[in-house]
């Protein structure tokens, strides 16, 4: 598998002196790929879904819980600092939000229950720097939390890409419009909000765009 390598936004905010510990908190491309994590049935259908839940826009990270069988358990949204990408900032940031919406599964041996994140960003699809600290802390979140460490989704102008794995489509992109849950569900009834909290509720299944 070839990746493309792209200059980070956010390390262009870094002073020359670059700290080797941040560099240290983030994950390559090939770190990634033989991390073992687990393959999405439908990233459409999540990556639809979770458009149309929280309506993301650029520097804005989505993160969410999904069950063995893909539903949706929780999900919550924010907008990262403008600061130099830091695994470990991303992690603590991103471990508040799974403990608002979500209780851990540390007493289970093994995880039950998988977190994936969807990063609204500028530029294009190739790996950056800022999506490499991404990774390293979803990873070390997904560990502090108990749960499986799932798929990076970058959301692009150019469409969304489950990175690590070479899948991905135009639609949505960094700069779709909002659309209405209610539009997107085929098979249950438009009546949960878009912004998913601490309740439980199921992914809506999702027509291919």
């Amino acid at each position: 598998m070839t990746f493309g390598f792209a200059p980070s936004a956010a390390s262009s905010m870094s002073t020359p002196a670059v700290s080797a510990s941040r560099l240290a908190r983030m994950l390559e491309p090939a770190e990634w790929a033989a991390a073992g994590i687990p393959l999405l049935r439908n990233p459409r259908e999540v990556v639809t879904g979770l458009h149309a839940r929280h309506s993301p826009t650029p520097a804005m990270a989505v993160v969410a819980v999904l069950d063995h069988e893909e539903r949706l358990i929780a999900s919550a949204s924010f907008v990262r600092r403008p600061a130099p990408a830091d695994g470990w900032e991303f992690r603590n940031a991103l471990l508040a939000h799974l403990r608002r919406v979500v209780p851990h599964d540390l007493r289970r041996r093994t995880p039950v229950r998988t977190a994936v994140l969807l990063y609204c960003r500028e530029g294009d699809e190739r790996w950056t720097e800022e999506d490499g600290a991404w990774m390293w802390g979803l990873r070390d979140a997904c560990t502090l939390h108990g749960l499986r460490c799932g798929a990076y989704i970058t959301l692009t102008h150019g469409g969304w890409q489950v990175l690590g794995e070479g899948r991905g489509g135009r639609s949505p992109h960094s700069h779709s419009q909002p659309v209405d849950i209610a539009d997107t569900a085929v098979d249950e009834e438009p009546s949960a909000p878009r912004r998913a909290s601490g309740a439980a509720e199921p992914l809506r299944r999702t027509a291919a765009r």
